[in-house]
């Protein structure tokens, strides 16, 4: 009987994680779509990137850090797939100088949400720099050109960028999908800091979004300094 009882429990596992048929048709059709695209950019003249990405913006409430509050208050500005599709919404944008605080501006991978508890996010973390609120903006844009340009490294496992904006200065962080992996996440933080030609004086700091979730905080009680 216990044989019995551990061979349904192995096939229950198994079954459980066997793909469903709908979950590989969507991926399919997502890859075919994605393949048409480049196939159209390219016969356009265009250039395609790696991954196509999405700007994000959140205007926020002084004082209010619900959740509820957060999802609602981010709002999509545009999402692009080319070189050409960047320059085109990236000129047009406000400087970071001009935006009010506090304000977050997101670059994220199309598909992925810029909220701690989105599937891509759930596991990972955030390297973050903070910095004074006259240069903050040069760093920003060497690091959008990076993250486009699919320049840092491990760049599979990046999620996406976040410029906050705040009163005193701000912050710049780079998400990733996976706070568990030492390696993925040290040599993200040293390309990081050579892409960006980061001075010794700026201090690195990381933070797992589990974390965030338990404190309610991005850029408090980080863990990991270097």
């Amino acid at each position: 009987m216990e044989v019995a009882g551990e061979k349904r429990e192995l096939e229950k596992k198994n079954l459980n994680n066997t793909p469903s048929p709908a979950i590989d048709s969507l991926t399919a059709d997502r890859e075919s779509e994605d393949l048409e695209r480049v196939a159209l950019d390219l016969k356009a003249g265009l250039h395609p990137l790696k991954h196509n990405f999405v700007f994000w913006y959140t205007r926020r409430t002084p004082g209010v850090r619900t959740q509820t509050s957060y999802e609602d208050n981010i709002k999509k500005i545009v999402d692009f797939s080319t070189v050409e599709g960047f320059w085109v919404c990236y000129c047009h944008f406000a400087r970071p100088s001009t935006l009010p605080s506090p304000a977050d501006l997101h670059l994220f991978k199309d598909g992925i949400r810029p909220l701690w508890e989105d599937s891509a996010n759930c596991n990972g973390g955030k390297w973050i720099i903070r910095f004074k609120k006259a240069v903050s903006g040069r760093f920003w844009e060497d690091l959008v050109l990076s993250l486009v340009g699919d320049q840092l490294d491990y760049g599979d496992n990046i999620c996406g960028a976040v410029l906050s904006i705040r009163l005193n200065e701000d912050i710049l962080s780079v998400w990733n999908r996976n706070a568990s992996d030492h390696q993925a996440v040290m040599a993200l933080r040293d390309s990081i800091k050579r892409h960006l030609k980061l001075p010794s004086s700026y201090v690195m700091e990381y933070k797992p979004h589990d974390a965030s979730l338990r404190d309610n905080s991005s850029y408090r009680n980080t863990w990991l300094r270097g």
